[in-house]
């Protein structure tokens, strides 16, 4: 692995929810209120934008830890409410395939997300640097890895729902992280299906496309394999299928034809291949 994690540094994107006395009363344990995050950590460096606001690279003043510091501006505590199930699925799943969040902070109308630095950065960004997809070696590491946090997840009733290569993040170290929990579900019970539209089209499973066309046709921890498939792909031809078709012809294409498979089949191993 360390082959092809060194000397690459990527940013990674979260976001998560809350609001009013009650709802603040929910996320407190989770959320630090009314205390500078600045006393506590160190701004060295911008990573870039994420989809809510921009991330930072972080050090604890008084460990030295490193952090991805998420910075978000909201207009009041009201509108913590579209962070809390992100901040809650990272407090309660720990796990070595997951990425950490360290703490959380309202302070000043900004909340602050502190999360575990990768240093090596998201798939996506490496495959980039190297200008070239990863081996079937290195896809079976990193499949094991993500399975090992996908199976964590679904134990936890949590449907990631935008699985992709960009929110595959790895340490120097070469462990393997599933980040990005912004769109995620967390049911109340494991069988519960969900019937929300949310996820990136092209990793999209079929049956989360047509839950915006019909509402009775809920689906469950299932579209997080089926995005797990087309992660693979993604690993082995540095791009998920049908990616230069336009977004929305995809979601189409998605519902009406057969699964995708890879591109060049003989290339892969027949346990590859099954998979």
């Amino acid at each position: 692995m360390s082959s092809f994690i060194s000397n690459f540094k990527k940013i990674f994107n979260l976001g998560g929810v809350g609001g009013g006395d009650a709802k603040r009363r929910k996320v407190c344990s989770n959320i630090r209120f009314e205390e500078n995050p600045e006393e506590y950590w160190e701004i060295i460096g911008e990573l870039g934008d994420g989809a809510f606001g921009k991330v930072y690279k972080a050090r604890h003043r008084a460990t030295g830890v490193l952090a991805a510091a998420k910075i978000c501006e909201l207009k009041g505590e009201d509108d913590l409410e579209d962070f809390t199930v992100e901040i809650d699925i990272l407090n309660e799943c720990k796990h070595q395939n997951i990425v950490d969040l360290k703490e959380a902070f309202f302070y000043e109308g900004k909340l602050w997300m502190l999360i575990e630095f990768c240093e090596a950065g998201a798939v996506d960004g490496i495959m980039i640097d190297l200008e070239k997809p990863l081996t079937e070696p290195q896809i079976r590491y990193l499949c094991h890895e993500i399975c090992e946090g996908l199976r964590f997840l679904h134990s936890k009733k949590v449907i990631h729902r935008d699985l992709k290569a960009g929110n595959v993040l790895l340490t120097l170290d070469g462990d393997v992280k599933i980040a990005d929990f912004g769109v995620s579900a967390k049911n109340k019970h494991t069988l519960q299906k969900r019937d929300s539209f949310i996820g990136t089209p092209y990793w999209m499973a079929p049956e989360v496309v047509l839950c915006e066309t019909y509402r009775d046709n809920p689906y469950d921890y299932k579209a997080d394999i089926w995005s797990l498939g087309i992660t693979l792909i993604e690993f082995a031809q540095m791009e998920p299928p049908n990616n230069e078709m336009n977004p929305m012809r995809v979601l189409l294409k998605i519902q009406k034809s057969d699964p995708p498979t890879l591109a060049q089949p003989s290339k892969w191993s027949k346990e590859f291949r099954d998979f």
